[in-house]
């Protein structure tokens, strides 16, 4: 599970779903010649690479090794391989509109081992204790799978992946027998162990707690929790074997080896929490140098500006910026998704109702009060329409805070309504009330 920021971003927020054993594809057209004579010479060994530090290889990564000291034949199978000869813009288009082509690559241990040692990334191997029928059942799927026809795999992130291969291969080796184990219910959901997961990267977490819907909200059982390479060798690990050496029955896994040893990333400071102070803040700040004063055109009335215009202005102008740069393309990334994207957990963003796509127009008018430390003259033309969006705006976000606090979605926006939602409703109404010049009375432009 390797690559770049854009494509970690997207890959990263898949629909869950189950794979069972049961839904492979029949073994056929498999050359008999190709086996080995002797199974009891064939070893099977699960390979587990922790977490890395990059984007695209967050939830680790894991392999097959096969050792057949009968040929004298030592090699990986590794299901994590992709194409981008078409450009790595149109491949990340792709994996947007749930198009992905993965395919199973065949490497040596040395050079599987290299890239592992390179990443700085833990390496555990286990030796999976198998009978002779369910080696040879495992090793006819990778024969089957090694053919031209059937070495690329429509990936799916949760469902179908390195992992999910690995793990649906040994239960059809053994008849059902790892998912029979494994039916009861986790206390995670699919937005759990992504945040989890993505703690050592701050901006991914938020972004795609942002980004996913309710889908990722129900809780796993523990067969779909085993997409993750790190719970697939824990579950296995618990497993007995149908081997039996001396009258006693082996574990699944057995002469467990760290092939090599580096410290897991460190988890990164919140992101929920530093985004909610970066919002809440400045605004109380601003809210504090708030005034009256008399409209110089119309003695009788008076509008709400600031204390030290000439930095309060700029400081209100970064923080809007700041603000409707990130409302607006969360919001375009939700609204496109739900159009475009072939990714059910896309569709139905309730966070739409925080971050709107139209937000970016706040952009230019921040950019103005940056550089001229004033608010936004309106005429009366465009008074009517700017009152009523910020109407709007401060309406979506109760409705928002009233799903989330009364639990009314199944999509989770608990941590989202106590850290960003405060800042994010007084900033809106900040904007409405300071943000725009009244239009002058038509009588007194008469």
């Amino acid at each position: 599970m390797r690559r770049n920021f854009f494509l970690a971003l997207t890959l990263a927020i898949a629909v869950a779903g189950f794979n069972q054993s049961h839904a492979l594809e029949a073994v056929e057209g498999v050359d008999e010649s190709q086996l080995p004579t002797d199974f009891s010479e064939v070893h099977f060994y699960l390979i587990t690479v922790d977490v890395g530090n990059m984007l695209w290889d967050n939830f680790g990564h894991t392999a097959l090794r096969v050792v057949d000291e009968g040929s004298n034949t030592d090699t990986v199978f590794n299901w994590g391989l992709f194409d981008t000869g078409g450009g790595l813009v149109r491949f990340s288009f792709n994996f947007f509109q749930g198009i992905m082509n993965y395919q199973m690559g065949i490497n040596s241990p040395a050079a599987e081992f290299a890239i592992y040692r390179q990443q700085q990334r833990t390496v555990w191997q286990d030796k999976i204790n198998l009978n002779n029928r369910q080696k040879e059942v495992l090793y006819k799927r990778l024969l089957w799978n090694s053919r031209p026809e059937n070495i690329v795999y429509p990936y799916h992130y949760f469902e179908d992946n390195c992992t999910t291969r690995v793990r649906d291969y040994l239960d059809e080796a053994l008849d059902g027998k790892i998912f029979a184990a494994t039916v009861n219910p986790t206390a995670n959901t699919f937005r759990d162990l992504v945040r989890y997961h993505y703690r050592s990267l701050a901006v991914i977490e938020l972004s795609l707690d942002l980004l996913m819907n309710s889908n990722l909200d129900r809780n796993l059982s523990q067969w779909e929790e085993m997409f993750l390479p790190l719970s697939l060798r824990g579950r296995l690990l618990s497993l007995s074997s149908d081997v039996a050496v001396n009258g006693r029955r082996q574990p699944l896994l057995s002469e467990s080896v760290i092939v090599m040893e580096f410290p897991t990333p460190s988890a990164q400071a919140n992101p929920f929490y530093i985004a909610g102070t970066v919002l809440l803040a400045p605004t109380l700040l601003l809210f504090l140098l708030l005034r009256k004063v008399s409209m110089s055109y119309f003695a009788t009335h008076s509008r709400i500006t600031f204390k030290m215009p000439g930095l309060s202005f700029r400081l209100f102008g970064l923080l809007v910026l700041l603000a409707a740069l990130c409302s607006g393309i969360y919001g375009c990334l939700m609204l496109g998704g739900w159009f475009f994207s072939g990714h059910d957990d896309l569709y139905s963003n309730v966070n739409l109702l925080l971050c709107w796509p139209t937000d970016l127009l706040g952009v230019v008018i921040a950019t103005r009060g940056i550089l001229l430390a004033r608010p936004w003259p309106l005429t009366h033309n465009s008074s009517p329409f700017v009152n009523y969006y910020m109407l709007a705006r401060v309406l979506s976000v109760a409705v928002y805070a009233a799903l989330a606090g009364f639990e009314l979605t199944a999509q989770s926006l608990q941590t989202l309504l106590v850290t960003l939602v405060p800042g994010m409703f007084l900033l809106i109404v900040l904007v409405w009330i300071v943000g725009f010049e009244p239009a002058r009375s038509k009588n007194l432009l008469r």
